[in-house]
């Protein structure tokens, strides 16, 4: 940058060395003036500058400012008065006898499950459930089928999962279509039996009593589960196609006589079904490609322990305890992928399900009867909330619950377990003794003596009693 004044006094050395500075005062006079003029012009142009830099930075400032208030917090969203967070118990808890009830003719059908569209969930704790199921990779959704006497669930099938069913009251008749349609087997199921439908096998269930037919129904996907009806399979076929394929009497014209309902059919239940059929017949398969589909749940081996009864239908690696027909549902069941472990839980008055963990499933279960209490303890803090009768709970693989009976009569859940392995569980009376009493002595800051107060029971504490 040039600087004038040193240019000025440079000037001046140079003539006072070629002798042509005069010495009269006027001349100095003047000379000081220029001086003090330059002076003051060089601090008029440092002010000017200064305000200039200084308005520059404000203007920059302003027109920034709105824009990182805008990512913090958008002006023109209003965020709802008095709006509630919502409890984290409902990652693990459902209340499904508040969901939407599907209605059909013949019966309904409610869901604990996740759902693509956020819109289709009636609540809050609902989507925090369903989210819950998707994000952990649960590999379960849980729905429960009512049918109607003479009811009919419409032959379906599901794409994206194998189902387990467990009837809670009624009875049933059930069908499988194999493949290539060559063997439909066919049996009937009462309460406290497990039924199991392969991923994409075609399958219907028909309500033969006189009572109302109650299933839970349990499917191994956290998706949103993909199901078609025969019905809608179809009248989704062009005419010309289903004629040509079924080679019907009286081709495309006996095609058109079928017209589609207007209301779903999924539960089917005719109102002139008397007109329709006459002389049906329930046919049962024989036993050796019954037993592949079906699980006396209710007639196998009782595990006993002083505060309740676990049953189990699932894989067992050994099998000699298993009767010949569920040594056939043993290896069927092994064959397939993604498939699910069901038991049932009978827990008796103040009986307590100590705190476990399972190592290779995750846990979904339905209160069929009774009330309780539920912890579940992660790496965040213990969570409890109470369960009644049609409460759904979910218990993330590797994650300790407990769960303890709070009423008079026996708490009863089925319980399905995400693996096709034999379950594998751990509970606390177990990892506690099994662990080094020196080694616990030195993490808890007790004498190690202490922990020889902590019994050993000859019989399994799994639900215990005080």
């Amino acid at each position: 940058m040039d600087n004038l004044a040193f240019e000025m006094q440079e000037d001046g050395k140079k003539a006072l060395s070629m002798g042509k500075i005069t010495t009269s005062s006027k001349v100095e006079k003047k000379r000081q003036w220029s001086l003090l003029s330059i002076f003051l012009l060089c601090l008029l142009a440092c002010f000017i500058t200064t305000a200039v830099g200084v308005l520059t930075l404000s203007l920059v400032y302003v027109n920034t400012k709105p824009h990182f208030e805008q990512e913090a917090s958008p002006p023109h969203t209003m965020v709802p008065q008095g709006q509630k967070t919502v409890d984290s118990k409902f990652q693990f808890l459902n209340h499904l006898p508040k969901s939407q009830v599907f209605e059909f003719p013949g019966g309904a059908i409610q869901w604990a499950r996740y759902r693509n569209n956020i819109k289709d969930y009636l609540s809050d704790e609902e989507e925090a459930f369903g989210t819950s199921l998707n994000s952990l990779r649960s590999q379960m959704t849980l729905g429960t089928l009512r049918i109607k006497s003479k009811g009919l669930r419409a032959p379906h099938w599901h794409f994206n999962a194998n189902e387990h069913g467990y009837l809670v009251q009624g009875t049933a008749w059930i069908g499988v279509i194999d493949e290539g349609g060559e063997v439909a087997t066919t049996y009937n199921v009462t309460a406290g039996q497990v039924i199991f439908f392969p991923q994409n096998t075609l399958h219907w269930i028909k309500n033969v009593g006189h009572e109302d037919c109650f299933f839970l129904l349990f499917f191994s996907t956290h998706d949103e589960l993909q199901t078609l009806d025969l019905d809608d399979a179809f009248f989704s076929t062009p005419e010309d196609i289903a004629s040509r394929s079924l080679k019907p009497e009286g081709g495309i014209n006996f095609i058109r006589k079928f017209q589609k309902q207007t209301e779903d059919q999924g539960v089917n239940l005719p109102p002139n079904l008397a007109e329709l059929v006459t002389n049906a017949t329930y046919v049962q398969s024989p036993d050796s490609i019954v037993w592949r589909y079906f699980f006396d749940l209710k007639g196998s081996k009782e595990y006993k322990f002083p505060g309740g009864v676990i049953q189990l239908a699932q894989y067992w690696k050994d099998a000699d305890e298993l009767n010949s027909n569920e040594k056939i549902f043993n290896e069927f069941l092994h064959q397939h992928q993604n498939v699910l472990a069901l038991s049932t839980l009978r827990i008796y008055n103040n009986g307590l399900r100590q705190p476990h963990f399972h190592f290779n499933a995750n846990e979904m279960g339905y209160v069929v009867s009774g009330c309780g209490k539920v912890g579940i303890i992660n790496t965040e803090r213990t969570i409890e909330f109470n369960i009644h009768i049609g409460d759904v709970v979910f218990f993330p693989m590797g994650t300790q619950h407990y769960i303890k009976n709070t009423c008079d009569e026996d708490l009863l859940f089925v319980l399905a377990f995400s693996t096709r392995d034999q379950v594998q569980t751990l509970d606390m009376d177990d990892y506690l003794l099994a662990t080094s009493d020196h080694i616990l002595a030195q993490l808890f800051f007790r004498k190690q003596s202490e922990f020889k107060k902590i019994p050993k029971f000859t019989e399994d504490q799994a639900i215990n009693l005080p």
